[in-house]
């Protein structure tokens, strides 16, 4: 694996890390309300019991009723495939063998041989740490990751993911669409697909195409890899 740490010093100095709190407010409350349900961990003592008990429209005599049973099932099925998914997010850098001179000097050519570039990619990636935008990139990986799904549960749960980090107004995370990708977006999460994000990739990849790319190209993460392995091929 080559990852890129020219940046990583100076982010770590300049960048603070986001505390979604409203994501944690949430988290808790949720933690609280189902501490605070009833039945959900306590067996049951008795007849006294039946109505807070009770899961269905018979009551029975001990709380693996079936329909509870199913839904136990569901809902720890739902757990397992999120942690999963979550598990496959997107790691500090990816995997990529370290680039020659000639192709770091082919990002500057055009945007699309950058993107198309492991090595490109982190290097980017690492510069947009440094202007607090890395989560375009790694929305753009995300769908990227989505697309080549081909397990419908997967897509489903790795879709809802997406829209959790990405596109939900309480995200931490979010990234900066139009109102009208949104609706899109809200459309296709009815019925997820591996393409439920495209409109919204592509003006992602728009947006760092004549935002960020510029700046990347003048920014010492891009100057000094190019400095250094122009320096290494010319030694004897």
């Amino acid at each position: 694996m080559y990852c890129f740490s020219t940046a990583s010093s100076v982010h770590s100095l300049l960048s603070p890390q986001p505390m979604g709190s409203e994501r944690m407010e949430m988290r808790k409350r949720q933690t609280s309300v189902q501490q605070e349900m009833p039945g959900t961990t306590q067996p049951q003592q008795g007849a006294g019991n039946r109505g807070s008990n009770a899961c269905c429209f018979c009551w029975c005599c001990c709380c693996s009723c079936s329909c509870l049973t199913v839904r136990n099932e569901d809902d720890e099925r739902a757990r397992r495939m999120s942690q999963e998914a979550r598990a496959e997010g997107q790691p500090n850098c990816e995997e990529s063998p370290k680039p020659t001179l000639e192709e770091v000097q082919s990002w500057g050519q055009s945007f699309d041989k950058l993107m198309k570039s492991p090595a490109g990619r982190n290097a980017f990636r690492e510069f947009l740490r440094t202007e607090y935008s890395e989560e375009n990139m790694l929305f753009w990986l995300a769908c990227e990751d989505l697309k080549n799904e081909v397990n419908d549960l997967l897509v489903k749960e790795k879709a809802r993911l997406i829209y959790e980090d990405y596109i939900s107004i309480l995200s931490p995370k979010e990234v900066s669409l139009d109102s009208r990708v949104r609706e899109v977006i809200n459309r296709n999460m009815l019925e997820p697909t591996p393409h439920t994000f495209d409109d919204a990739q592509l003006q992602i990849y728009t947006l760092m195409h004549r935002d960020s790319y510029p700046r990347f190209m003048n920014s010492a993460v891009y100057k000094t890899l190019l400095q250094s392995l122009t320096d290494t091929s010319s030694e004897p």
